[in-house]
């Protein structure tokens, strides 16, 4: 009905619409923000209402929603959910590779790819992550050049995959590489930087170069710690990889303060049952055992194999290395039938998914053929 003639019409009050888009880009920054800090849990809720914002108004073969799903697979994978986070990855990967030739999606094809290869590899699957590597390399340097931040982002992660693979001479080659980039591009004291400097620790540590790799992982802790603070879980990840490389040279009372440093920080920031909780445990178990504290040692193996077939599945390359060093324990103890039980496990594990001469099934070969002999 109109207003009365000389009145001023009233304005009706109505609930003040959004746009579902701008929705979706807030909800999706707000995730970055989260994650970042390292808020796992609440970051990946927010991520989740992004996608469910964008699967509506755009579609579900939209690039923003392959963008979305990249930081929601990256927030699983850093909660060790790492089936969803493939799962994520995968959806992401299937959005953007039918649009091969938009030059403005390049970047987000690679980092698509790069994610899946990198998850891929977490989970011990080499042989389907290396050509996922090598097409998000050349993508990469075909788009933006060879001293690009997404070449040196691709070979980092690559480089990983050659370390586990016990490739150590190609992985160098990546390191370096991405290293000069990074510090070219983002200058020294970058936690890039710090990233880097902690694998080229982590490679020396698989060789057996202790020496060599303390100033490596000593330099990612200064960096990180400075750019972060001291309680993130990065943090605690530099703290961890330094510790086991110090335990590597007997200095054992420094490494295990630095462990208990480390466990500290992730069990308060990432909650128990992480993938990182795990690996420190395995460490904290390898430390005890070389001070002749098997009973300890024991506990740890058992606490950090728990997490790994939880975490990983039993059938995974890293779930095999703590069943090993079980294995190696009781025969440390007389206890052959175990051992004998706990190395046929690992051995099957690494025969089937690792490389013949990768050193840790050598190793492990090695160590069940001399069990059996001292039984």
């Amino acid at each position: 009905m109109p207003p009365p003639s000389g009145s001023e019409p009233r304005l009706t009050k109505r609930p003040a619409t959004r746009d579902p888009i701008t929705t979706a880009s807030r909800l999706h920054v707000r995730a970055l923000e989260y994650h970042a800090q390292g808020r796992l849990e609440e970051a990946l809720k927010l991520c989740a209402r992004s996608i469910r914002f964008l699967e509506r108004v755009l579609g579900p073969r939209h690039p923003d929603l392959a963008n979305a799903m990249n930081t929601y697979g990256a927030i699983q994978q850093d909660l060790g959910a790492n089936a969803e986070a493939e799962a994520a990855f995968r959806r992401s990967v299937a959005i953007v590779e039918p649009l091969a030739g938009n030059s403005g999606l390049d970047g987000l094809r690679v980092r698509s790819l790069s994610h899946l290869a990198d998850v891929l590899r977490v989970e011990g699957k080499y042989a389907e992550a290396e050509p996922l590597f090598h097409r998000a390399l050349a993508l990469a340097e075909a788009a933006f050049g060879p001293e690009d931040l997404h070449v040196s982002s691709v070979l980092n992660g690559w480089a990983v995959l050659c370390r586990y693979a016990g490739r150590f001479e190609e992985a160098e080659q990546f390191y370096r590489r991405a290293l000069a980039i990074l510090e070219s591009t983002l200058g020294p004291e970058h936690v890039d930087v710090a990233t880097v400097y902690h694998n080229l620790g982590g490679l020396e540590f698989s060789r057996g170069r202790f020496a060599k790799a303390e100033p490596y992982a000593r330099r990612a802790v200064e960096i990180r710690e400075k750019a972060l603070g001291p309680l993130r879980p990065e943090v605690a990840a530099d703290v961890a990889s330094l510790a086991a490389i110090l335990d590597g040279q007997a200095k054992h009372e420094e490494a295990e303060d630095l462990y208990r440093r480390a466990l500290g920080i992730l069990e308060s920031q990432l909650g128990q049952e992480n993938y990182q909780v795990a690996v420190n445990l395995n460490n904290l178990a390898a430390l005890h055992f070389r001070r002749g504290n098997t009973l300890l040692s024991e506990a740890y193996y058992w606490w950090a194999l728990h997490l790994k077939e939880k975490l990983l599945g039993p059938d995974h390359p890293d779930t095999a290395r703590t069943i090993h060093n079980l294995a190696v324990l009781f025969q440390s103890q007389g206890d052959f039938d175990q051992a004998d039980s706990l190395f046929r496990r690992a051995l099957a594990v690494f025969e089937k998914s690792l490389d013949p001469q990768h050193p840790d099934l050598l190793m492990c070969r090695n160590d069940f053929e001399e069990s059996r002999r001292d039984a």
